[in-house]
């Protein structure tokens, strides 16, 4: 019983630190990464969908996002995707190519970043501690219906703690790492 807990709190807690993650790869850093247009997307004959899904994104070099359309008529569909985003990007088209020049930040932005960055780390940390109050919950909730002791509650309750800190201390390595590399540039 106890164990089933503790291996369903650790599971979600890891999926709040892997949604961490993916919302730390959407703020811009000045280096090119083609997971920054995960989320633009683009009309593609009546249907919503990611970039990646109606063209080839990749990265040139360390400063250039390169798209290629699957479909020549995508080009001016791709390009308003990306001006219309909240990216603050400008796509520059030569034929069927859409390059996308990443500019380089100034102090100020980065440190508007890092704020966003120790923002959402907090936020995962929240929904960490959210996770570990269910987990708790349902602990009490078995010794309320006399299925464990008062022994085991301490015990379980002792586990989920040691779990939640681990997850948390995951949250600041991730927000550590993503606030280096902004400010690093």
């Amino acid at each position: 019983m106890l164990n089933e807990i503790k291996n369903d709190a650790s599971q979600r807690m890891q999926k709040c630190v892997d949604s961490l993650k993916t919302e730390l790869m959407k703020l811009r850093t000045g280096r090119a990464n083609a997971a920054l247009l995960d989320h633009v997307r683009v009309d593609y004959y009546g249907s919503e969908v990611p970039i990646s899904q109606a063209a080839s994104v990749s990265v040139e070099d360390a400063r250039t996002i390169s798209i290629t359309p699957w479909d020549k008529g995508l080009v001016g569909a791709i390009e308003k995707a990306i001006l219309t985003s909240d990216l603050g990007l400008t796509p520059n088209t030569a034929g069927t190519v859409i390059r996308i020049v990443m500019p380089p930040l100034t102090e100020e932005r980065r440190r508007d970043l890092a704020k966003v960055v120790r923002n959402e780390a907090e936020g995962a940390r929240v929904a960490v501690r959210n996770v570990r109050r269910d987990a708790n919950s349902s602990i009490r909730e078995l010794e309320k219906n006399k299925e464990i002791g008062e022994d085991d509650v301490k015990r379980g309750e002792a586990e989920i703690q040691k779990v939640t800190d681990q997850f948390i201390d995951k949250v600041d390595e991730v927000a550590a790492a993503k606030e280096k590399e902004l400010m690093s540039m």
